[in-house]
């Protein structure tokens, strides 16, 4: 059986806890789409899981091998382009649940273009941890699993909890989840302008 130091025990947990704030958007993000989603499901739910832990896996490695040379660029835009990319998907899902009609159900969708566009934006920051990971003790490709694991269970959850939010707003879901996107992306916004 293998000897844990205390030190060793407490990197473990310092990821975790990292994870854990990192998957938060996402989690939310997975909410909203259980909210808008009709139909959502397990099914529906595991493909964000999916999405979304893989993208907060590959970002951190992703940063980890760009290194310290190029992070003052990443953490410059990290937060606008997340903002935008939220403001983008959510105004459009809002948008379309205030007109109606099929162009609200299309836009509240899970097409891949769609996932890969909610998967970066939310797993920006992870870009940012892989870049400070190079300069720290630890074992980054484990550090990306717990990542992406963490964010991967969060996202289904959120979903599935979402969905049952959906079945109380049934009426105005998209237009509620459109609204919790923009939220999210004006929280990361402040956050980084605003220094916390």
């Amino acid at each position: 059986m293998a000897n844990f130091s205390f030190a060793q025990v407490m990197v473990v947990v310092e990821i975790f806890l990292i994870a854990v704030s990192l998957a938060l958007d996402a989690f939310a993000v997975s909410v909203s789409s259980g909210i808008a989603i009709p139909g959502f499901g397990w099914r529906q739910a595991g493909k964000l899981g999916l999405w979304f832990g893989a993208f907060q896996f590959a970002m951190p490695l992703a940063g980890w091998l760009l290194g310290s040379s190029v992070s003052r660029y990443i953490e410059a835009v990290d937060h606008w382009v997340a903002f935008g990319l939220l403001a983008l998907i959510g105004g459009r899902m809002a948008w379309g649940a205030l007109r109606g009609g099929e162009e609200a159900a299309a836009s509240a969708d899970l097409s891949p273009r769609r996932l890969c566009l909610l998967a970066i934006a939310t797993s920006i920051d992870a870009l940012a941890v892989g870049v400070s990971m190079a300069f720290m003790k630890v074992d980054v490709l484990c550090s990306a699993a717990i990542i992406g694991v963490v964010a991967f269970v969060l996202s289904v959850v959120g979903g599935l909890a979402g969905r049952r939010l959906g079945a109380l707003f049934q009426k105005r879901a998209e237009l509620v989840g459109g609204l919790v996107l923009i939220g999210i992306g004006v929280k990361i916004l402040a956050e980084h302008t605003l220094g916390g």
